[in-house]
């Protein structure tokens, strides 16, 4: 395992040409990923004092396939104390630079619930209705990416609710099968746009163009910003990047060996270096039943103990 690890690790992912380094990249990345869909999440006993043995486990996993579950053995009920425990539990991992979101309460953590109330009215994840594919930030200015996030249970919804996840790599790995042209396309710096958005206050969300693909600045490890949502989004207007992006919808939309599917628990939660994923709809409990799930986005990847590219 220890060279399958080491081969995805340092892996030049935007050298495209067809040569021994991405065939055996490639095939260790499909074999390791196929061995982490059968092990059991990571345990960890206490959210707030990870063992080095759990810490060590996740930090792997994520280094090899973008995330890890995990869950607690001692899901605490008080919404607070559960919150500024994720964060402890987040900086044994590196993850220190949070993202500043205007609705994060304590310790930069947003509580994802249903809500109407202002600033979260008719944003899908303050709804029951289904997510569609996208990683997180997708909207953000370049110089202020989401790299990392950490998603975490603290009520389950009464049904539904699920999270399809879907590491960039694999997604890299399947674009570039089908084509090369297309991830070179989805390479460019003005691959995808977002237009501005105005808020009701007044707020203004600046138009962010990006690449799809792009290299993080401290470890060399791709990172990608995609959403599958049709409207209110820009392709770049040539037939490699409209094409490409086709064939991303149409194949995430179909389904992979690779996806990962989970309906977190209470005390469960995923950590990851901003990975593709979805979310089915779901049924709602009432009062102290309803549906909270935290979340903490960072400005960087988890720790890693290198410099390469995957």
């Amino acid at each position: 395992m220890e060279n399958l690890t080491n081969t995805i690790r340092n892996f030049d992912w935007t050298d495209l040409s067809q040569n021994d380094r991405w065939e055996n990249w490639r095939t260790a990345k499909i074999r390791v990923s196929q061995t982490l869909e059968q092990i059991e999440p990571v345990s960890i006993a206490a959210l707030d004092k990870p063992d080095p043995q759990a810490v060590a486990a996740i930090e792997w996993r994520c280094s090899v396939q973008n995330f890890a579950i995990y869950r607690t053995g001692n899901h605490d009920p008080r919404l607070e104390y559960t919150s500024a425990s994720l964060l402890r539990f987040a900086g044994q991992l590196g993850l220190s630079i949070a993202e500043n979101h205007r609705s994060a309460g304590l310790s930069h953590v947003v509580a994802l619930r249903t809500s109407s109330g202002e600033g979260k009215k008719g944003y899908i994840p303050y709804t029951p209705r289904p997510m569609n594919w996208h990683t997180d930030g997708y909207y953000n200015p370049p110089e202020q990416p989401v790299k990392g996030f950490i998603l975490h249970c603290f009520q389950q919804a009464l049904s539904g609710g699920e999270n399809h996840l879907l590491d960039p790599e694999v997604a890299y790995l399947r674009l570039r099968d089908e084509n090369p042209d297309y991830v070179r396309a989805l390479m460019h710096p003005e691959a995808m746009t977002i237009p501005e958005n105005r808020e009701k206050d007044g707020t203004l969300r600046p138009t962010s163009t990006g690449p799809v693909f792009h290299s993080d600045e401290a470890t060399g490890r791709l990172q990608m910003r995609y959403t599958a949502r049709t409207r209110s989004i820009a392709w770049r207007d040539d037939p490699a990047t409209r094409a490409a992006a086709d064939w991303l919808r149409d194949w995430l939309g179909s389904g992979d060996p690779l996806m990962r599917s989970i309906r977190l628990q209470p005390g469960q939660g995923i950590v990851c270096n901003n990975v593709l994923h979805d979310r089915t709809g779901f049924t709602d409990g009432e009062g102290e039943q309803a549906r909270v799930i935290l979340r903490i986005r960072f400005h960087q990847r988890v720790r890693e103990d290198f410099r390469g590219a995957a």
